[in-house]
This record gives C-alpha cells, sequence and structure tokens, in this order.
C-alpha cells in the first residue's frame, strides 16, 4: 500500500466538484490507494475552504502522513486511482472506509446553491419592486435597515475564522495588494470621477463616500459564486478606520464631514456584527455548521431587500429633482474598479483566483453602508443618492461578473498566493 499521492493546488468552491465528500457538517473522503487493496477513510469535523501544496503519503497501515504536520489538514485535492478528491477540515482523524462512502451534495443543497447562483436574477426582482411597488418596501426604515444589515455582516462573519486572520498575517503582500485596491484605488476613482464630470458637492461627497465602503456580504456571495479566496474579505475590519478618514480627507472640503460619527456607526454596523460571527465560528462550531451553507443565500436576500429600500428611495428623490440622476457615474465607478481590482492583481503576479477576489472586493463596496452613513452623518439628503444607485450597480455587476467566473475554469495549476 505504499504510495504517493501528489496533492495539486485547485481552487474551486463549487461544491459539485467535490464527488467524494459530504460538504454540510461532518464531512468525510474516501481514498482509494492506485496499488490497490482497503480503501482509507478521512474524516473531518469542520469544512472550511483552504488551499495548500501538501504531498499525502499512504503507509503500511493505511494511515496518511503529511510532512507539514499539524491537526488543521486545508483544502487538499488528493488524486488517486484517476480521480481528485477535496480534503478540506478543521481537524482530523483516520481508518478504515465503511461500505458506503458520502458523496454529492444533498437535494437541499443544491437548492440552496441553485438559488444563491441566481443572485442577479433576485437583485434585478428586488429594484423592479423598489421603483414599481415602493409600498413593499418602505417598511425597511432606516432603524431596521441598520438591523438588516448588521445581519448580513454578522452572516459575513460566520463564514471566517481565526485562521483566515493568522493566514493573513502570514501573507502580508496578498493582503496588502488586495486591502490596497479597496481602500485605495476605489476611493481615488470616486474623487477623480466626481471632479471630472463637476458634480455638485452632494453628490460628490456620496459618491465619495460609497467609494470608501468597504466590501461586504454581497462581495463575499459574488466571491463564493465565482470560486474566489474568501478569506482576503478579512479587510472588511479595516473599514471602521479607513472610510471615516478617507471620507474625511477626500470630501471634507466639499461638505463637513463627522469622521468620528462615521466611525462609531461603521463599528456597530460592521465591525460587531463581524466579530460576533467570527467567535460563534470558532466557539461554537455545531451551531455554525447548521447554518453556515445557508449564510450565501441569507447574504443574497438581505442584499435584495438592502437593494430594494434604497432604490424606492432614489427613484422618488430622482421625480422631484432630476439634476440628482447619478447612474453613469456610479456605473462607471463600478466597471473601472472591477477592471483596476484585477488587473492591479495580475501585475501584482498574483494567481486568477485572487485576482478574481482583489476584483470583487475592490468593486462591490457595501453600497447599503454608505447609504445608511449618508442618512444618518449627513444634513443634506443628496448625500444618499450616489449610495441607492450604487446599490443596483454593485450588485448586479458584481453578481454578473462572479456568475460569468463562475463558468471559466481556474487552472489547475492556478498560482497559490497564500502561504499556508
Amino acid at each position: 500500500m505504499a504510495s504517493m499521492a501528489s496533492v495539486s493546488r485547485i481552487l474551486h468552491k463549487d461544491p459539485r466538484h467535490m464527488p467524494s465528500m459530504d460538504y454540510t457538517g461532518r464531512a468525510t473522503a474516501c481514498l482509494v490507494p492506485p496499488s490497490g487493496g482497503q480503501p482509507l477513510i478521512m474524516v473531518f469535523d469542520h469544512a472550511k475552504i483552504y488551499r495548500v501544496n501538501w504531498i499525502a503519503a499512504a503507509d503500511p497501515t493505511g494511515a496518511l502522513s503529511f510532512p507539514r504536520g499539524g491537526e488543521r489538514i486545508l483544502n487538499a485535492a488528493i488524486t488517486a486511482s484517476g480521480q481528485s478528491i477535496l480534503v478540506q477540515s478543521r481537524s482530523k482523524c483516520f481508518g478504515r472506509c465503511s461500505s458506503k462512502a458520502p458523496s454529492g451534495m444533498s437535494q437541499y443543497e443544491r437548492i440552496v446553491e441553485l438559488l444563491t447562483t441566481l443572485f442577479p436574477v433576485w437583485v434585478i426582482l428586488g429594484t423592479i419592486i423598489g421603483i414599481y411597488k415602493p409600498s413593499a418596501v418602505t417598511w425597511l426604515q432606516t432603524d431596521l435597515f441598520t438591523v438588516g444589515l448588521g445581519f448580513l455582516m454578522l452572516s459575513m462573519g460566520l463564514t471566517l475564522t481565526f485562521e483566515d486572520f493568522r493566514r493573513c498575517m502570514r501573507n502580508p503582500w496578498t493582503v496588502g495588494v488586495g486591502f490596497l485596491a479597496q481602500y485605495m484605488v476605489k476611493p481615488l476613482l470616486g474623487f477623480f470621477i466626481s471632479m471630472s464630470l463637476k458634480l455638485s458637492a452632494p453628490l460628490a461627497t456620496g459618491l465619495i463616500l460609497v467609494s470608501c465602503c468597504p466590501g461586504g456580504q454581497a462581495s463575499n456571495v459574488a466571491t463564493y459564486i465565482s470560486k474566489g479566496n474568501v478569506a482576503l474579505s478579512v479587510s472588511t475590519i479595516g473599514a471602521i478606520i479607513m472610510t471615516p478618514l478617507l471620507t474625511k480627507f477626500l470630501a471634507g472640503q466639499l461638505v463637513p464631514v463627522d469622521a468620528a460619527g462615521l466611525a462609531i456607526s461603521t463599528f456597530q454596523v460592521v465591525l460587531l456584527p463581524t466579530i460576533i460571527g467570527v467567535l460563534a465560528h470558532e466557539y461554537f462550531p455545531k451551531f455554525t455548521e447548521r447554518i453556515i451553507t445557508l449564510t450565501p443565500l441569507i447574504g443574497v436576500i438581505l442584499t435584495t431587500l438592502l437593494c430594494a429600500s434604497p432604490v424606492n428611495w432614489a427613484s422618488c428623490r430622482s421625480l422631484e429633482d432630476p439634476r440628482c440622476t447619478t447612474h453613469i457615474p456610479v456605473a462607471v465607478l463600478h466597471a473601472a474598479a472591477f477592471a483596476l481590482g484585477y488587473w492591479v492583481s495580475k501585475f501584482s503576479s498574483f494567481g486568477e483566483s485572487t485576482s478574481r477576489t482583489i476584483s470583487i472586493e475592490c468593486g462591490m463596496q457595501s453600497s447599503a453602508l454608505g447609504f445608511l452613513l449618508a442618512q444618518k452623518h449627513f444634513t443634506n439628503p443628496l448625500v444618499a443618492v450616489p449610495s441607492a444607485v450604487s446599490v443596483v450597480c454593485m450588485a448586479l455587476g458584481g453578481s454578473a461578473l462572479a456568475v460569468f467566473w463562475r463558468n471559466v475554469p481556474i487552472p489547475l495549476n492556478d498560482k497559490d498566493d497564500f502561504k499556508e
């Protein structure tokens, strides 16, 4: 039975590409040695997507050894008997394979995945409802909007672990480029677009504000769909400092900016729910296992609702004052951010997966957060208009791009930009 099974570097989060594991809850993977004999079973208590480049060896006793050792196995694709088996785990144990190894996804999981990948459709429906049936979303006022946004960030936190943060600390260059793309490229884009098009002070401030907002669960969902690297989403926690400071620096000459108020609201709506989600994931794994497969769908539902309400508000403002229309500046902002985020990553010699993730994190800022901050901390209501328009542009553009990328396979030899 002594044989070597090469571990190829792959990055696809599509569970359909995992024929030999139960994707939810307690996961198992069955490995049949190429030389024949009894198959091995590997049992994992906690599924989490990561990527490594390890070599696994099956010894005569039937155990698998990993040269880098440790308690955690991170996304190893083991080639055996002509099949690639994706292995993902927090803790591991080994033993003999039972006669029935779980495979594929359940019908429930397939339905959840289908509903999640229809993200663009739900956003379009939410937009139509917001415009033509405003009474259906007027109940989502500021307080409920804040709660909904908090739950959205909580669901994002549930997808992150302490290990994500540790991995990011071990990869400062990769994370740093993503951080700069999100908090430098797009804010500067927002500033230059608003100045070039000579927007009024309130509209320019609103465009700058939304360009300074972090990514959110919507970008996480898009990253999930596009088979990107969700671990890079930890840059969201920088919002508590970067969003107020950048808004103050870039828009402070246009209108008064309450940086302290922006920081407090960002902490309450973004950082606190995210921290609670991460802690819940770490210390209550059994609870999170039950809902973790639903978090992308929850993100889609909440994003759709949080799109419909600002769209309704913005459409009413546009009817009152046609000058407040900002569709073209906002569309240009998002299109340029998606493109620059991707090519900045490519020029930094990153792999396809990382480039996709940085592109989405750069182009899909939390417009709902921008809308909330504009309503709470700026006296001129026009400051909120760009965020309201951005909600739709961001969600439609990002989800469409994610679905497109989902159908463009990532090469099996894609560069691994994360050191494990």
